[in-house]
């Protein structure tokens, strides 16, 4: 009687051993490796956590470094995905880039909350001519060139020395290319943050997300949202006062009211189609599942229409 019992307990044991063993041989597995775009990093992020609470078996490595480094990598398929904070270039899908748009957000200026002019620029912004003047005629400035007034006190510019899309996007803006700055350079978007929240007379430019708190929404200590002028009319209107907060720059970058560029698409990008069952499926949940949390993370989501194509183009031979 016991070795009966015993060998139908071993029997319903083994059983179950082996339904979880098939089972668990039907779950995804594998590893995703991301490099590339700050901009789009803290997004990334995000999704790598929400998706391994569906598939734990995938680990996914994600390294920030710029959009420049996101596409080298995945060009040479040193990382499944890059990050790219600008616009694909046509040299770049004729050497095999794959992009898929995943969240749209924007680049603003800042400068610095301590600036002795603080008042003035908020209230009357800097048209585009005049960030051009800034950021692209290589000259020194002092803030009364801008301005206007009595004041010696110069204008102190930054820009990111590495390749990213942030410059790049900044640039596009302006009518240039990021090597047409002309700028202190400065690494990484959190580096070029400290630099201006460091100097009061500084100026630069952040991806949106290392502009404004996570938690709070409102601008980071130390440094302040610059005003763009859009209209050229030499003060902030009520319909382009919009950088309190997250939200409100958000709401502006979807209705269109902020000016694209510097408001841009961010991709993923890969060497090629995709054909690893665990980045396709990662791809395939950013681009469904995953749109419910680029509001709360601070970006907005592609359309419908873009995401709808890019499924289909994921999913066809």
């Amino acid at each position: 009687m016991w070795t009966r019992l015993f060998v139908l307990i071993f029997a319903a044991v083994f059983s179950l051993q082996s339904a979880g063993a098939v089972e668990n041989d039907n779950q995804l597995k594998g590893r995703i490796s991301i490099s590339g775009a700050w901009a789009l990093y803290p997004m990334a992020i995000k999704w790598a956590e929400e998706f391994r609470k569906i598939h734990p078996d995938v680990n996914i490595d994600i390294a920030a470094g710029g959009a420049g480094k996101g596409m080298a990598d995945a060009l040479s398929k040193t990382v499944d995905l890059g990050m790219v904070s600008r616009s694909i270039y046509p040299i770049e899908t004729e050497k095999g880039a794959w992009p898929v748009p995943v969240v749209k957000d924007a680049v603003a200026p800042v400068f610095n909350p301590s600036n002795p002019f603080f008042d003035q620029i908020c209230k009357r912004g800097l048209s585009r001519e005049k960030f051009i003047k800034c950021f692209l005629s290589g000259k020194e400035l002092l803030w009364k060139d801008i301005l206007g007034g009595n004041s010696d006190a110069e204008i102190h510019v930054y820009s990111r020395s590495d390749a990213c899309g942030a410059a790049e996007t900044w640039a596009a803006y302006l009518g240039g290319k990021q090597e047409d700055i002309e700028a202190v350079g400065i690494y990484g978007d959190p580096g070029l943050s400290e630099a201006v929240r460091k100097d009061s007379l500084g100026m630069g430019f952040n991806n949106i997300n290392y502009l404004y708190d996570a938690k709070t929404l409102k601008p980071i200590a130390g440094v302040w949202p610059l005003p763009i002028d859009i209209n050229n009319n030499g003060k902030i209107d009520p319909e382009e006062n919009f950088y309190a907060d997250r939200n409100s720059i958000i709401t502006a970058i979807k209705d269109g009211r902020y000016p694209s560029p510097p408001a841009r698409e961010l991709y993923f990008v890969s060497g090629g189609k995709p054909t690893r069952p665990e980045v396709i499926e990662f791809l395939k949940w950013v681009m469904t599942e995953g749109q419910q949390f680029a509001p709360d993370a601070g970006y907005i989501p592609v359309s419908q229409e873009k995401l709808d194509e890019s499924l289909k183009n994921l999913q066809g031979k």
